[in-house]
């Protein structure tokens, strides 16, 4: 004698229905009270849940031994109790996403998405190239490990027929368990002991000896990874279905993503170059050729004019010769910063000398000068040396040398070859 009927009787069946009219009565309901069905009776779809809650408990034999013992009751805080399948997965598990003419979504116009089985995890990577590889494109071929299907037993874990179903747990993986306090009985799950959560069991004996049972083993597999040229930091590489794989389960993914190295000569801004370059005061002045060796290995002669006077931290441009673009099929520039640099004290101490650079140099502009009446002193100019506060305003190590404004170095100051 049950100690209530209303799961049965939501279902049309008596106490004693047997599990295949459980399985037809579910079937006849759930097609006659689908919200697809009835979208304008919102009675349809709570009744449509109420049918998928009444068939998940009495479809299962441990559950369905609680509800007739103990009814609803005895099922508060378990998995019967409302933590169980949605209604809408449970619908699919029976109808799928193939039958009745293409699905449910066929059937009633549409509205359940897609159900197929589980997909495995998508893994992950970093790809790191140089500036060199973007400029000129390459193949990398990268190697991973991964999970694929056994080979020798075909994802079984054992001979054919050696597999069995749990039968601590009737193949879910978890023992429902019950303990009296009181009045009450406190009901709660635990993965099976017999079959770790597995859900199956195989003997020793006939476990596959190539995976020991666990149905899967590791493979090495080598990609090739196609670095576009001029391909951006951030690009991700995809390999749909070159990932995991397990019995029932969808191939994952492998997902890698393009990380550009730094380069110690050249700074990237999209699809221009920034290259720092140092020179002599004389090449800024009258002129000279200056070389720079490009991302290919190319060298470009760049003439600087006689009487340019290229001024400190003057910048120029090379059209088409930065990166090229992925997008547009064409280059970017190459921009030069110029450091322009000073001869050292006391380079010379031949008075024609200034003389001669005097009258060369264009005349000094007006510089303030004091009022007659004002009373003036001669101070002299000294280097700075290593004190605390010759540091803040620009000594050795000081905080004025340049650096971007995140605080981190531009690219290195080069030396110009130049002639």
């Amino acid at each position: 004698m049950v100690k209530e009927t209303k799961l049965y009787d939501t279902l049309g069946v008596a106490p004693t229905a047997t599990e295949q009219e459980l399985k037809k009565a579910y079937k006849t309901n759930a097609l006659k009270y689908h919200p697809d069905k009835n979208a304008h009776n919102p009675e349809a779809e709570e009744k449509f849940k109420e049918i998928s809650h009444a068939y998940e408990i009495l479809s299962d034999s441990q559950k369905r031994t609680v509800y007739d013992q103990h009814g609803e009751a005895g099922l508060e805080g378990g998995a019967g109790g409302g933590g169980g399948m949605a209604a809408e997965d449970l619908f699919a598990q029976f109808f799928g996403s193939g039958s009745f003419g293409g699905g449910l979504g066929g059937m009633f116009g549409g509205g359940m998405p897609n159900r197929g089985p589980p997909k495995a995890r998508t893994i992950h990577h970093t790809h790191k190239v140089s500036l060199e590889d973007v400029y000129r494109g390459k193949i990398s071929k990268l190697a991973l490990q991964r999970s694929i299907i056994c080979p020798k037993c075909e994802g079984r874990g054992g001979k054919e027929g050696a597999v069995k179903r749990c039968g601590g747990c009737d193949g879910h993986g978890m023992q429902t368990m019950m303990r009296q306090m009181g009045p009450m009985i406190q009901r709660f799950q635990t993965v099976c002991p017999d079959c770790n959560g597995e859900g199956e069991t195989i003997k020793d004996k006939d476990r596959c000896k190539q995976c020991n049972g666990k149905k899967t083993i590791v493979d090495r597999k080598v990609l090739h990874v196609h670095v576009d040229r001029g391909v951006r930091s951030g690009t991700k590489v995809e390999f749909r279905g070159e990932g995991d794989h397990a019995p029932g389960i969808q191939a994952g993914d492998v997902v890698f993503e393009i990380e550009q190295k730094p380069h110690p000569r050249f700074t990237r801004k999209e699809d221009d170059l920034l290259y720092q370059c140092e020179i002599e005061l004389v090449t800024a002045l009258a002129g000279g050729t200056i070389f720079i060796e490009h991302l290919d290995e190319r060298w470009l002669s760049i003439e600087i004019l006689p009487g340019e006077a290229i001024a400190p931290d003057a910048v120029k441009m090379v059209r088409g010769q930065g990166m090229p673009s992925p997008r547009h099929h064409d280059f970017g520039n190459l921009y030069i910063q110029f450091n322009v640099k000073f001869p050292q004290k006391g380079w010379t101490e031949d008075p024609a000398a200034f003389e001669a650079l005097q009258k060369l140099l264009p005349a000094p502009s007006l510089q303030t000068v004091p009022p007659p009446e004002a009373m003036t002193e001669p101070a002299d100019l000294e280097d700075l040396d290593n004190t605390s506060q010759a540091k803040v305003f620009g000594g050795a190590g000081g905080s004025m040398d340049e650096d971007d404004e995140d605080g981190h170095p531009g690219a290195e100051r080069v030396q110009c070859a130049s002639q």
